[in-house]
């Protein structure tokens, strides 16, 4: 078995230490101000924990047992089956220790094991907690955060592949995936929660990872989920439309993504400043920061410049302070992917790497990154027209892979995509505008509907697209055949981009995740057509 699956099968849903260290319950409840009703049971003085979880199915032998309000119960209901699990301790707050003490544990017992109870707010101490367990508070290693709308993903495998040519050992947790070496287990967020994220850096840690990068989105920072973690370098890429079903507004989005830059959170920042809302974190930060510009003329500490590009890739050349220079090329189409790449490399120089030392270990510059679903060739190197699968979903990133496209596709450009359901309705139709406004050919299909109708969803979509009044546009609900759809329209020298799905492997309708990969599916479809072996 290998290493990835043995951690999903065997060790529960996230990765551990396997040599965890041991922590007193009491010495937590005298840290933390934590106090021990008397209906609980066992002897808090002899207890000792080994790691910490939320979530009752992921509980081992030795866990701290985190029980809070959710949005649909409260984790007290499920500290009966964390006990079952091996839980050696509950932590709640004032609420669940009301419900646990009303609740009986066989023959009128009470709760098993012994009970702590926090009087403030509990979530925005898990960090704290959590690093505590785990002894994380202060790691031997350089961390990264990246933060923005689009490409934080992207970034992130940059830093692993730029880290890996320097020589370090690399520690990752993206949207995709949660990486150390070989090991692998698939993200269900962005940013995991404090009590999986600590355990994550302990392993990294105990397998002797020197560079750790890690997505750190909006949510993350505004509920507590970064906690604990002390960034040596954070960076800002880019800011647009997404997330304001939860956020309201789109001050309230970016108040969350500028207050990484701040003390309690990292040492050093990066950001781009091509945009307003990137010479704002810059202008607003709370910590150092240098900058990066990739138009001509910027003022900034880093300049990036585009040297050459097409479908299979860009190249360029990035400049800094006292001479600092790179030369490099990123299997990927786009400047954007070059801005990623740059983010990367100045983010590893802050952090004491030299540019020279990350050159050394590469092929006349060339970064051989891979990054799960995004701008994935499904059929490079073959006849007919080219078909690529992004897990781009947003207006920014569809401006940004249509505007890439534009100058390297040698014929049209054929744009497939949808749109979530249940999630921000407001960005619905500038996302079919730009869709169509971009390219050629727009085929409309299904998403992740949820509990929405996919009819109203695509409605919208395509309202957005008439408005361009530009692309060509076909409704096709149905997934599998768009793809088929959207082949069967392409000739020679036609660019097919799928967006959205990306690396995701299922299809979320009506409540129940389908099996649905468009990664394998495209390449279906592409044999099916004769455009691939």
């Amino acid at each position: 078995m290998k290493s990835s699956e043995r951690d999903t099968a065997d060790s529960g849903l996230s990765m551990r230490p396997q040599r965890p260290i041991h922590t007193s319950i009491t010495a937590l409840a005298r840290r933390f101000d934590l106090s021990v009703p008397d209906f609980s049971a066992g002897d808090a003085q002899a207890v000792q924990v080994t790691g910490v979880t939320l979530d009752s199915r992921d509980v081992r032998p030795g866990d701290l047992y985190i029980a809070l309000a959710g949005t649909r119960a409260h984790g007290a209901e499920f500290a009966g089956q964390a006990v079952s699990r091996g839980a050696a301790a509950v932590l709640t707050d004032e609420i669940g220790a009301s419900q646990l003490n009303g609740e009986s544990f066989g023959a009128g017992a009470p709760v098993p094991v012994p009970v702590l109870v926090s009087s403030s707010d509990l979530r925005s101490r898990l960090g704290q907690i959590s690093a505590a367990v785990y002894g994380t508070g202060d790691l031997d290693a350089r961390v990264f955060g990246v933060t923005g709308t689009n490409g934080k993903t992207s970034v992130v495998y940059f830093l692993a592949e730029l880290s890996r040519a320097a020589g370090l050992t690399v520690g990752l947790s993206s949207t995709a995936e949660r990486r150390i070496g070989d090991t692998v287990v698939t993200s269900s967020l962005t940013s995991p929660e404090a009590t999986e994220l600590h355990g994550l850096l302990a392993r990294m840690r105990e397998d002797g990872a020197d560079s750790i990068a890690l997505e750190v989105s909006a949510h993350a920072v505004e509920r507590h989920r970064i906690d604990g973690v002390k960034f040596d370098v954070v960076a800002f890429n880019n800011f647009s439309q997404d997330h304001l079903d939860d956020f309201g507004d789109m001050e309230s989005y970016f108040a969350a993504k500028l207050a990484l830059f701040a003390p309690e959170h990292a040492e050093r920042g990066v950001v781009v400043v091509d945009s307003a809302h990137g010479r704002r974190v810059a202008r607003e930060s709370r910590i150092p920061v240098t900058t990066l510009a990739t138009e001509y003329g910027s003022q900034a500490d880093w300049h990036l410049a585009v040297t050459r590009q097409d479908l299979d890739g860009v190249s360029f050349v990035l400049q800094g302070p006292s001479g600092a220079q790179f030369s490099g090329r990123v299997p990927l189409f786009g400047r954007f992917m070059a801005e990623n790449a740059a983010l990367a490399l100045i983010m590893l120089h802050e952090a004491g790497v030299p540019l020279a030392r990350v050159s050394a270990g590469l092929d006349q510059g060339k970064i051989p990154v891979y990054i799960p679903g995004r701008l994935e060739a499904m059929n490079p190197g073959n006849p007919g027209p080219r078909f690529f699968v992004d897990y781009g979903h947003t207006p920014g990133s569809f401006q940004a892979m249509l505007d890439a496209l534009g100058e390297v596709a040698p014929g049209r450009i054929i744009f497939m995509f949808g749109a979530d359901g249940d999630r921000d309705t407001t960005k619905r139709e500038e996302m079919g505008r730009i869709a169509a406004a971009g390219s050629d050919v727009v085929i409309i299909c299904d998403y992740h509907p949820r509990t929405e109708d996919p009819a109203v969803i695509r409605a919208q979509l395509i309202a957005g697209a008439r408005s361009a009044a530009r692309a060509e546009i076909h409704e096709e609900g149905d997934p599998r055949a768009a793809v088929r759809l959207a082949i069967s329209l392409a000739e020679p020298g036609d660019v097919i981009l799928y967006a959205g799905p990306g690396h995701e492997d299922y299809q979320e309708v009506a409540g129940q995740h389908l099996p649905y990969s468009a990664r394998d599916e495209v390449r279906g479809a592409l044999r099916e057509a004769g455009y691939l072996q």
